[in-house]
């Protein structure tokens, strides 16, 4: 058989899909799995922007864009990050791609040559580290420290940045964490970053509009405008706007940036989807983002689940402050045994425990860089979600 790329022995395909197969395969089978692995909300895209879809299609918007995307929204998202960000974007400065994953890719591989240095703090969206590995480059981790809200210590990154550095990656609210990084978080970052003028910064905003309570979201351009130039904002309709399986991605930065990444994309994928585009100009014009509603249903989700965890023997949490996902300390389950003799060895050992023994899929912390926890999505059905917190609940405390 003809051989196959090298770069694919340093990348994995991305586990929470697989997982998702898995629990396909065993639901078609009979058995009852809740999947708690799953990164998107259970809301339904907005009535609004399914119709301006529909209008797309009926009026034959149904041909290849431009490169860059169409006018219209890049205008779109201009208008949305001075609305909601209080940044002033030109058109050229934004590229529209087929979701955030392809701005994150096209951004390494028009920047990043072999051997230079990504800084990814950990716990981390598992896709960082495999899209610097592919593009050539180096991850560097990170380690956040619970005690800490997973928040990147300014002195922390200093002691990671070399001369190979090319780029840094904020996400908040995190996945799989759900930090928020307030202003001062932000500065005190910004102090470091300003003494390495060489270093971009890649602003992860995908959760932007999931936060709780009296926590305001903040992105590091608003605080370090004099860093805006080598920042990189990546965001999206997929989370904050209940659109995941549109793949609608933006990038807005410095237009020397932005040009390079729409001639990685003119060879990669071209611009995304025609109808998603129009359809997204809808959720953005009419700022179509999670109501407050929906928010209060995930408020108060998180708040079962958290509470579930935190009386579960082995198990504890904190109350994150944004996104949809609670990140489950599960450091005092290990080495105990399962009814059936086997030795919880590590989280990924305790993910399949609760997927055998409890019908429920969350993921392992080890996928994103710090174990042992486990990840918990709960953007799902609330009765839905305490069942599947009850099992967890007792799967724990049958161990021995």
């Amino acid at each position: 058989m003809p051989r196959f790329s090298s770069r694919l022995r340093s990348i994995v395909t991305a586990e929470a899909s697989l997982l998702l197969s898995q629990v396909s395969d065993l639901q078609r089978a009979g058995r009852p799995v809740t999947a708690l692995c799953v990164g998107e909300p259970d809301f339904e895209t907005p009535d609004a922007v399914r119709a301006a879809a529909k209008r797309a299609i009926d009026a034959g918007r149904t041909k290849y864009a431009p490169l860059a995307g169409i006018h219209e929204l890049r205008e779109a998202a201009c208008r949305k990050l001075k609305r909601d960000n209080e940044l002033d974007y030109e058109v050229d400065q934004i590229v529209a791609s087929t979701g955030g994953k392809q701005v994150i890719y096209n951004a390494f591989m028009a920047t990043v040559d072999p051997g230079d240095e990504v800084i990814v703090p950990s716990p981390y969206w598992a896709a960082y580290p495999d899209l610097v590995r592919i593009c050539g480059g180096v991850p560097i981790v990170a380690e956040t420290r619970q005690d800490e809200n997973y928040i990147l210590q300014p002195e922390t990154l200093a002691a990671n940045i070399t001369n190979n550095t090319r780029w840094l990656i904020l996400n908040s609210p995190n996945n799989p964490t759900g930090a928020v990084y307030g202003r001062d978080h932000l500065e005190s970052l910004a102090s470091v970053l300003r003494s390495h003028p060489d270093i971009w910064i890649l602003s992860d905003d995908i959760y932007e509009h999931i936060v709780f309570g009296d926590t305001a979201f903040v992105t590091l351009a608003q605080i370090a405008p004099d860093l805006s130039d080598r920042t990189l904002i990546v965001n999206g309709c997929s989370k904050g706007y209940a659109m995941t399986g549109w793949r609608l991605g933006f990038g807005a930065g410095h237009r020397d940036l932005i040009t390079e990444m729409i001639q990685v994309q003119s060879q990669v994928t071209l611009a995304p989807s025609t109808v998603s585009q129009w359809a997204a100009i809808t959720a953005l014009e009419e700022g179509l983002s999670l109501k407050p509603e929906q928010l209060a249903v995930l408020n108060a989700r998180r708040d079962l689940a958290a509470a579930i965890m935190n009386r579960t023997e082995g198990l504890h949490c904190d109350h994150p402050n944004g996104a949809f996902y609670i990140y489950v300390n599960c450091a005092d389950a290990l080495g105990k045994a399962t009814p059936d003799g086997q030795t919880i060895t590590s989280d990924r050992a305790l993910c399949n425990y609760l997927l055998s023994h409890a019908d429920v899929a969350v993921m392992p912390g080890s996928a994103y860089g710090l174990s042992p926890y486990f990840r918990l999505s709960y953007a799902v059905d609330t009765d839905e979600l305490r069942a599947a917190c009850f099992r967890i609940e007792d799967a724990c405390t049958a161990l021995r």
